[in-house]
């Protein structure tokens, strides 16, 4: 979603103080605690384990402030950033299984621009997580940044450390995945609604945009 100027630069002003004073963190923290917390939840579906990893993320975002510099997005990015990576450590070294939590605003959104879909509601969830559960890690990371987070590609890039160009290519390449798969797992009755649409039909609201999302 687009910053206005004047709120980055006020943002960049606490950064400033934050790197000289680390008690002016705490408003850095309090703006962007709730929205790292959901994040990292969507991924691990476990509260107090996600307090903690959230914890971890603004304390080694803190201690390492100083290293901070401005590439254009909100301080946020740099913080999804150091989450995706706590994400990704805590499942190597847990070995838990990787779960995707998926809210009812996130099937409506996802399912609401679909001129026929699963009649039932459960079967709409059921499809996505079918439909997710084929996918590597690395897959749905960038799904979840791009439709759920809605971040824009030039931020996606930043936040898992990849060119944008490489991002859009990824991007793609995963739909047409996910639009395969789909005509794989639906039954010929129930898979009409894939011929309206160029890519899978949960995430047409992309296509039906057309507007590059911006910061």
């Amino acid at each position: 979603m687009h910053k206005p100027k004047q709120d980055l630069e006020f943002e960049l002003a606490i950064i400033e103080q934050a790197k000289k004073k680390p008690e002016a963190f705490g408003l850095l923290y309090e703006k962007y605690y709730k929205e790292i917390f959901y994040y990292i939840n969507r991924r691990i579906d476990d509260v107090n384990t996600t307090s903690d990893l959230s914890s971890q993320v603004f304390y080694k975002a803190m201690v390492n402030i100083k290293s901070y510099k401005f590439k254009g997005f909100p301080f946020s990015s740099w913080l999804y950033r150091i989450a995706t990576n706590q994400v990704n450590e805590y499942y190597r070294k847990s070995k838990n299984q990787r779960v995707i939590n998926l809210e009812d605003q996130i099937i409506f959104r996802l399912f609401g621009e679909l001129e026929e879909q699963p009649e039932k509601e459960e079967d709409k969830t059921g499809l996505l997580v079918s439909l997710l559960e084929e996918l590597e890690e690395h897959e749905v990371q960038l799904l979840e940044l791009r439709f759920f987070e809605e971040k824009p590609f030039k931020e996606v890039a930043f936040i898992l450390n990849i060119t944008e160009n490489n991002a859009k290519v990824r991007t793609y390449r995963i739909l047409d995945k996910l639009k395969k798969i789909a005509k794989r797992k639906l039954p010929p009755e129930e898979s009409d609604f894939l011929a309206h649409f160029p890519i899978l039909a949960i995430f047409i609201v992309e296509l039906i945009r057309q507007i590059p999302a911006t910061i």
